[in-house]
């Protein structure tokens, strides 16, 4: 049932478009391999292979650390309302923090977002649909609103605070270079 592409589709690329939340996927080469669920208004299609995302401060920050020794990532769509599909985009990808030239190129694709931390960019190899008839149906109520509040609470002095107490290696003791 899986079919596979080289590029996201323009009807892809709508279903994509659609979605209140996305996982992305990561591993260096040792260690923990990380998940992480992703939403908000954060990810956007800039072509048929390359797609940006805004993420957010977090307790950690595993996918820099991951992304910094070994460059994959996968990215998964589901579909939990309408009809079933899960979509998977396999590639490279690049880590930017406010420091980098491209993450100033970039930022300007999100709506200004308190505790915005890094702009991952990933080029697409391999995207590949499956079936989604598992996953389950649920209803969309909401984005949530604390990160944005404890973000803004803190300001940009205290999160930048977090992020060194926080953010500067991974579970495994990997270095993120956020700073």
């Amino acid at each position: 049932m899986a079919k596979k592409f080289d590029e996201i589709s323009p009807l892809l690329e709508e279903f994509i478009l659609k979605q209140k939340i996305f996982f992305v996927g990561t591993a260096r080469s040792t260690g923990t391999v990380n998940l992480s669920p992703k939403g908000m208004d954060s990810l956007r299609v800039l072509g048929p292979n390359k797609v940006i995302w805004l993420n957010l401060t977090g307790s950690g920050n595993e996918t820099a650390a991951h992304i910094m020794e070994n460059d994959r990532m996968t990215i998964m769509f589901c579909a939990f309302e309408g009809n079933p599909l899960i979509l998977r985009l396999y590639g490279k990808a690049k880590v930017y923090h406010q420091r980098d030239k491209e993450y100033q190129e970039y930022i300007a694709n999100f709506p200004e977002t308190p505790g915005a931390r890094q702009i991952f960019e990933l080029d697409v190899e391999i995207v590949q649909t499956s079936c989604g008839y598992a996953v389950p149906l649920m209803d969309y109520k909401e984005d949530r609103s604390m990160l944005k509040t404890w973000a803004e609470k803190k300001g940009e002095e205290k999160i930048k605070e977090y992020w060194q107490e926080k953010n500067t290696k991974s579970l495994d003791g990997f270095e993120t270079g956020i700073f």
